[in-house]
């Protein structure tokens, strides 16, 4: 009798001891913006308009004044999150065309499949832009696979590429819905007939005008890269994606409110084509790259509204950041530098989106846990790619060997712990694998170009290419907007760096 009030005394604290473990699993929403620059929100210190519900994420907990992303473009820097690992080390990993395959594959680690063994249902919402399917490309009247689902996700709802790509039809788990099988739909490089219109020969019917790059395809009066034809009532409307995340989001959220889940909301908002909806068209007087920042600070608004009433403020670590800093004129003529105005994009930093230089990978990042992370400023040096790190450790999972390479646990730093130290280092590259990287190492910043010509874009211009040697040294103390290269005049210093970027590079991995 004793025995079996001990054993059932025995399974009741185990019981006990598990449920609590689980209860203090935090739900996790990572929310990332796409070509959000340093100083584009107002918490940011932007002035030109007011983005109040960031800013209220970021009273509420940690704003950090070194948050990067691993990348100044958008494919590279989210394989990089969800991997742990620099995309310099896959293959594929530039800017992904329309037909690319699933550039993850199947059975690699990520952050999903991290939080899934954890006991997470997991959920990406928003733009993709990693590819779908096999070698040969999707399927896109068929089943999408390999995708989210095949790393970690249990459900998917995507802009598949970019918008600015084709097609606009979303993918939701493995299929387009309301897919038409009498209008199918078909993507190619080349056009599908010599009557199809385009940006170039039917310019003169875009609601929007493009400026370089652009003039494929033409849907909802905007030319795109790329052509296909079909799917049409499959086919959205730019003015309601923003409305679509948020919708997907709540309805994730509410469904899975009783048990932990990971919602990674990625936003299209603020990149090209930007064309908000119509209820914040003119919110601004920066024209419709302004009101697309309002768009996404509303979204954040509506996340954030809804985890209040669901009552999970409290049990919810909320991850903000962007996919690269920002660009003005990106291949549509939409006024971003005609009303610019006295705003700076990226802060007091040089570079945007291509380039290596501050402006192009250091962007707005936040952490809120209401009651765990205290309400602050940190300078600690944190990164979109220790995500898969630092949140295998809160939910106390372990790491592969040969599993996120290059992601470091900043678990303390992320949530504000005293003496808590970020990275000590962190490489940044600016689109696959071309030879275009920085070592950020302390105040200290090398970049290395193995090309004669590297991208520097100054947001306030236009994208531009100038001749740089291989190697250029900047102390960010001294000189944040990286304009004098000091590497003559401190050769040992540049010598000790050039040495450990190789080695990083070489090695094939960055994390003990």
């Amino acid at each position: 009798m004793i025995k079996h009030i001990l054993s059932l005394l025995t399974l009741t604290i185990a019981f006990a001891v598990g449920q609590s473990a689980f209860a203090e699993k935090p739900n996790i929403v990572v929310i990332m913006a796409d070509d959000l620059g340093y100083g584009a929100l107002s918490c940011y210190g932007a002035k030109s308009f007011k983005t109040p519900h960031i800013d209220k994420l970021a009273a509420e907990g940690l704003k950090f004044t070194s948050g990067y992303c691993s990348a100044s473009t958008c494919t590279p820097t989210r394989y990089s999150l969800l991997t742990g690992t620099y995309a310099f080390r896959g293959k594929r990993t530039g800017i992904a065309p329309p037909n690319a395959p699933a550039i993850i594959k199947p059975g690699t680690e990520t952050v999903a499949s991290i939080l899934k063994r954890a006991g997470y249902t997991t959920a990406v919402i928003g733009k993709w832009h990693l590819g779908l399917g096999g070698e040969s490309g999707p399927n896109w009247n068929g089943d999408l696979k390999p995708g989210p689902l095949e790393i970690g996700f249990d459900t998917c709802f995507l802009l598949p590429t970019t918008n600015d790509r084709v097609p606009q039809v979303y993918v939701h788990n493995h299929r387009v819905p309301n897919l038409d099988p009498n209008d199918p739909l078909w993507v190619g490089t080349k056009k599908p007939n010599p009557d199809h219109p385009t940006g170039m020969t039917h310019r003169y019917t875009l609601k929007m005008d493009w400026s370089h790059g652009h003039n494929s395809t033409i849907h909802n009066g905007i030319s795109r890269i790329g052509f296909y034809t079909g799917g049409h009532v499959a086919r959205f409307r730019d003015e309601d994606l923003a409305d679509k995340w948020v919708e997907k989001s709540v309805e994730f959220m509410e469904e899975n409110k009783d048990k932990p889940f990971f919602l990674f909301f990625s936003s299209h908002d603020i990149h090209v084509p930007r064309i908000p909806h119509e209820r914040f068209q003119g919110k601004t007087s920066l024209g419709y790259r302004g009101d697309s920042i309002v768009q996404l600070d509303w979204c954040v608004g509506e996340l954030m509204k809804t985890l209040d009433r669901l009552k999970l403020a409290d049990k919810t670590l909320v991850v903000f950041c962007s996919d690269n800093g920002p660009v003005m004129d990106d291949g549509y003529k939409d006024d971003a530098l005609e009303k610019l105005g006295s705003h700076r994009a990226a802060g007091p930093y040089s570079g945007g989106k291509y380039s290596v230089y501050e402006g192009g990978t250091r962007t707005p990042f936040i952490t809120r846990w209401k009651k765990r992370i205290q309400p602050g400023v940190s300078k600690e040096v944190v990164c979109t790619i220790d995500l898969a790190a630092s949140l295998a450790d809160l939910t106390g999972q372990k790491l592969p060997k040969d599993g996120c390479l290059d992601s470091f646990n900043v678990l303390g730093a992320l949530l504000g712990k005293k003496e808590a130290r970020g990275r000590d280092h962190l490489v940044q590259q600016n689109n696959g694998n071309n030879g275009t990287y920085a070592l950020l190492a302390g105040d200290w910043k090398l970049h290395r170009y193995d090309r004669k010509t590297a991208r520097n874009v100054v947001v306030e211009q236009k994208l531009a290419n100038k001749k740089v040697p291989q190697y250029q040294l900047f102390n960010l103390k001294s000189d944040v907007v990286e304009k004098f290269n000091v590497a003559e005049v401190h050769p040992e210093i540049t010598a000790k760096l050039k040495k450990q970027l190789t080695q990083i590079i070489q090695q094939g991995r960055s994390r003990p």
